[in-house]
């Protein structure tokens, strides 16, 4: 028998008189009269090819990388030491819980360098792709890959974005032996999990801050493993996170923005009324798929979004965010929106740096090297700053909006709580009263669940 890797998948040729109930994952292919089966079901299938009867030529593994160069040693703290041995323990396969902050990235290189093999680490965004490679470059003794952002360069240790592995992996999935992915929660539930599936990779390791609710957490765990490891900011603050303080600023509406607000709740308040009594059990996409077929649905759908779009930004919340940055102007702020538009409104009127998609790597890089040099007191971002990117001397963070619920503002809060000593982060989240920023705020505070945010 012979075991191919082919554009992302397995393909077993000369296997005439198998019994495919033996061996998991695989599925006959009439179209080219041949066993199939998904790319990351590799380790499963070869172990069973294995104890099958007749002999097995595995033919997957191609040697076009060179191996792994040595890695400088690193010292970890207590809790990332526990969490790489949960997930040694566990096979290498398996994804690490850890808040914003606490050095996910470190726990990864020292599970590149204690494994030693070809590895492909897969992160978010353009920001992140060059995060990574600048910190492997720190102690890896290698030429470092990189895929994504204009750069297509395979090596032994290879940093990809996940746009970029989603459409390389037909061709590079059986190159790697370990597959690290950096906000692992992205994964679970979208068509951008094919880019998972696409891998050989028997060992792999998934970090995130927020894993996602079911049924993703366990498409996670088939695609990754299961989760062998998690510490919550709770675990963490005062000792190995910055304290910090939570203050909700709550704002009013003007005139006009009230009047408009209240007549398109009234709008969406109906139909949705409607819609809940004739089916309690609906959920969110149900109710959109329905309101998107009759006129009174469009309009309740357009309201709903009209509301969402004037509580981003109002009128108080840029007073407020005004009086904030002169309060704060000795400190090091980041101020976080919902979407670009708020972030350039602000960043005209207070003078202040945008770091968003739409900003060159190279403009981006020196924002945040002036930033962490101090030459440059503040940042404005819609979505660039939630995940990953480091900026370890910020101490105030101003939240205008969001549209990702508790996830996105744990990543928010998790900006701020490098240590330093003597450090204290004061994060600001601004809620327009009688409006649903009311409750969306309260959940917030909760899902940070820890016992040092002061409530004001």
């Amino acid at each position: 028998m012979r075991l191919l890797f082919d554009h992302g998948t397995l393909v077993l040729a000369e296997a005439p008189e198998l019994k495919v109930e033996r061996v998991p994952g695989l599925l006959w292919d009439p179209r080219v009269a041949l066993f199939r089966a998904p790319a990351f079901r590799y380790p499963e299938i070869r172990a069973a090819l294995l104890d099958y009867p007749s002999p097995l030529r595995d033919e997957v593994r191609p040697s076009e990388l060179p191996e792994p160069a040595p890695y400088a040693a690193s010292a970890l703290r207590a809790y990332q030491r526990a969490a790489l041995l949960s997930w040694e323990l566990s096979g290498r396969r398996g994804t690490i819980v850890l808040p914003t902050g606490s050095g996910k990235t470190q726990v990864a290189i020292a599970a590149l360098a204690s494994t030693s093999v070809r590895a492909l680490c897969l992160v978010p965004t353009r920001a992140l792709l060059e995060q990574w490679c600048s910190v492997l470059r720190a102690v890896y003794h290698g030429p470092i890959g990189c895929l994504g952002d204009g750069r297509r360069e395979l090596q032994a240790i290879t940093v990809s974005t996940f746009e970029s592995a989603y459409r390389l992996m037909p061709r590079i999935g059986a190159r790697f032996e370990l597959l690290v992915v950096d906000e692992a929660h992205h994964f679970g539930s979208g068509v951008r999990d094919e880019a998972l599936e696409m891998s050989i990779a028997p060992q792999r390791l998934g970090l995130t801050a927020t894993p996602p609710s079911e049924p993703a957490l366990s498409r996670l765990g088939e695609l990754l493993g299961p989760i062998v490891y998690q510490l919550g900011i709770a675990d963490l603050a005062g000792t190995w996170l910055a304290d910090f303080e939570l203050v909700t600023v709550q704002l009013g509406l003007n005139a006009l923005e009230r009047a408009s607000y209240d007549a398109d709740q009234r709008t969406f308040t109906e139909y949705s009324r409607g819609c809940r009594r004739s089916d309690p059990d609906a959920g969110w996409q149900d109710f959109v798929s329905r309101a998107a077929q009759s006129p009174e649905g469009r309009a309740a759908l357009q309201a709903w979004r009209r509301n969402r779009h004037l509580l981003q930004f109002t009128e108080a919340k840029a007073q407020a965010v005004s009086l904030l940055l002169a309060r704060h102007r000795d400190s090091r702020s980041i101020i976080f929106t919902a979407d670009n538009r708020a972030a350039y409104a602000i960043a005209r009127e207070q003078l202040v740096m945008p770091i968003t998609c739409d900003i060159p790597r190279a403009e981006r890089e020196a924002a945040l090297r002036a930033f962490r040099a101090g030459s440059l007191r503040c940042l404005v971002s819609a979505r660039v700053l939630n995940e990953g990117i480091d900026v370890p001397d910020a101490d105030v963070a101003i939240i205008v909006s969001g549209t990702r619920g508790e996830r996105e503002h744990v990543q928010r809060v998790g900006r701020l709580l490098r240590p330093a000593p003597g450090k204290r982060a004061l994060i600001y989240q601004l809620a327009t009263r009688a409006t649903a920023e009311m409750r969306r705020a309260s959940e917030r505070r909760h899902a940070l669940a820890t016992a040092n945010v002061a409530a004001r």
